[in-house]
């Protein structure tokens, strides 16, 4: 039996890949997933709101992108590990088990990418927009998303002597044959997530050097993002997946990211050379409300703007605004909640 480093890594008990609540089976997988998911929507709303956007409307674009980048994730990794579903005596069910593993990267931008600009159109929010506040959370949510694949023993690459190679069993179905049990194999998941984490101040700290907008910013995304996957993908173990002239589908996937954010972003430079002055479509704006009266000091009547419904541009009471809404009779000075 091979040497195994003090420093290598032991993947996960089985026993935590899953537990039950009741009747119902939790995949910790799909937590990690969902975990993503969550922490990159308030993150994204957050940024949203700090450009001017309405609190909360990123709901209203996740309610779209979420559900279908999920089924393109899983839908994408389907066709490109075919022999996996298709074949004599195969439980074509299993094509819709995302909890066992094999949700596509590449997938759920494609899905996603249709869900936004649905869920874009519905809300006023300038597609770009949307993608720029959601570059960084995306490495982020990813990042969190392959702890799921460190509990399930997949995502790893090539055999490896070095000392912080990851252990697999032998009985693995991707367990390369005629390898001997306790060979370590490189952490592919971690050299993801630290690349992911990488790239997420590199691109804040971009965005905060050159005010990256118009879809800038996640154009780097896609090409730093493309440039680490096309990396990874080249020395993954993943004997079932389909490719083209010897080249993994997700290497292909990976070169036309790159090939996308160059172009995405050298259009965008030219077309959109300025500041963006809103993250709202033409003629689309934070909802409107029109000021109400309350009674103040002494009974006179003082403006403010109902709670929590914004303003006409900002989204925010400015001193001007209510003064200018306040009645012309009234003597006190106007106020905000």
């Amino acid at each position: 039996m091979p040497f195994i480093s003090p420093l290598s890594i032991p993947s996960p008990d089985p026993v935590f890949q899953s537990f039950s609540i009741g009747p119902l089976t939790i995949h910790t997988y799909a937590l990690c997933i969902l975990a993503g998911i969550i922490v990159a929507m308030f993150w994204v709303n957050r940024r949203l709101t700090q450009r001017g956007g309405e609190p909360g409307v990123v709901v209203d674009i996740v309610l779209w992108a979420v559900p279908l980048g999920i089924i393109g994730a899983r839908f994408y990794h389907v066709f490109t590990h075919l022999g996996d579903y298709f074949y004599p005596g195969a439980n074509l069910l299993d094509v819709f088990a995302i909890w066992d593993g094999g949700n596509a990267l590449y997938g759920s931008l494609i899905g996603g990418a249709i869900g936004a600009w649905i869920g874009c159109r519905m809300s006023g929010i300038r597609l770009w927009s949307f993608a720029d506040a959601l570059a960084p959370a995306m490495l982020l949510a990813q990042a969190i998303g392959r702890l799921g694949n460190y509990v399930n023993h997949e995502l790893f690459g090539l055999p490896t002597t070095l000392p912080w190679g990851l252990e697999i069993e032998s009985d693995n179905a991707k367990f390369p044959a005629g390898l001997a049990d306790g060979t370590l194999f490189h952490p592919l998941f971690l050299y993801e997530i630290i690349w992911n984490v990488v790239g997420i101040a590199l691109l804040l700290l971009l965005e905060r050097r050159f005010a990256l907008r118009w879809g800038k910013l996640f154009a780097l995304y896609l090409i730093w993002y493309g440039l680490g996957r096309s990396w990874l993908e080249a020395i993954r173990i993943d004997p079932t997946s389909d490719g083209f002239l010897g080249i993994p589908a997700n290497v292909w996937a990976s070169f036309v990211a790159i090939a996308l954010g160059i172009v995405l972003f050298a259009v965008q430079s030219r077309r959109h050379p300025g500041l963006e002055n809103s993250v709202y479509r033409p003629g689309r704006g934070p909802r409107v409300v029109e000021p109400r009266k309350k009674k103040g000091k002494g009974g006179e009547d003082a403006v403010t703007a109902d709670e929590g419904e914004g303003s006409s541009e900002s989204g925010v009471w400015t001193d001007e605004e209510l003064a200018a809404a306040a009645p012309a009779s009234g003597s006190a000075a106007p106020a905000k909640d």
